[in-house]
């Protein structure tokens, strides 16, 4: 039998309560890498229209359509998750109150087990914070988070974890909603920073917490493909840091 490394001992991917992928966008999304997710005991994915304007989706860059949402959507079924979350933002460029609720509303008929509604928050360096846009107002902003959150109430979600970032259109906020008793277990953990969660792919944060010392590390993977493979034996290394952090009371 193979010999276990002390970090497969305290980390075995087959007692995991919860394993989530994020799919993203409709157009990373095929077949072949939801059967293997599936194949791998993945049991939920997001998938992520942020609208099903198409016109909106053109101005934010997007080079899938509404109709390819419905698409990946219907994949992910016939593959066979049985959750599936779906994010959208209020406050995109060229969006009003109406197209939000016609988003809303088409992602409500596909019934997903969660919606996340984010609230655009522009980041620094961005083109929108630069240069500006055709961006709903605070007020418009605040009117289509009221209207998510009365139909979703209505539909039999419930929400179950909020956030806020820097810049975010009329100051609102990120909230998660989910049908009772499918509630994303890695959310609620990002959030309320109570337990280590451990990164192992680009872009990723690996969040160490001892929540009894009241101390936190966080230990970023390179972002890019490029830099993530060319820095991969640092990155290899870092890991050694959660046997330090926790000391003697790994296995």
């Amino acid at each position: 039998d193979r010999v276990l490394t002390r970090c497969e001992q305290v980390l075995p991917l087959e007692g995991c309560t919860e394993l989530t992928v994020e799919a993203g966008r409709p157009d990373t999304i095929n077949r072949e890498k939801l059967e293997v997710l599936r194949a791998h005991g993945v049991g939920r994915v997001s998938i992520n229209p942020q609208t099903l304007e198409d016109h909106v989706l053109e101005a934010i860059g997007r080079k899938h359509s509404s109709g390819d949402i419905q698409t990946a959507y219907d994949l992910a079924r016939k593959v066979g998750f049985d959750c599936i979350n779906m994010d959208l933002i209020a406050g995109l460029p060229q969006d009003s109150c109406e197209g939000f609720r016609r988003s809303l509303e088409g992602v409500l008929e596909m019934e997903p087990e969660n919606v996340t509604i984010h609230t655009l928050a522009l980041k620094k360096g961005s083109t929108l914070m630069e240069r500006g846009g055709s961006l709903p107002s605070g007020a418009e902003v605040a009117e289509m988070l009221d209207f998510s959150r009365e139909i979703l109430i209505r539909r039999g979600y419930r929400p179950y974890y909020l956030y806020r970032q820097k810049y975010m259109s009329g100051a609102l906020e990120n909230v998660g909603w989910a049908k009772p008793g499918t509630e994303n277990l890695y959310n609620i953990i990002m959030m309320e920073e109570l337990q280590t969660v451990v990164s192992v792919g680009g872009g990723g944060v690996t969040k160490l917490v001892d929540y009894a010392a009241g101390r936190i590390v966080r230990l970023p993977n390179p972002k890019y493909p490029h830099d993530y493979l060319t820095s991969l034996e640092k990155v290899l290394a870092q890991k050694e840091e959660l046997i330090r952090f926790y000391g003697s009371e790994l296995p």
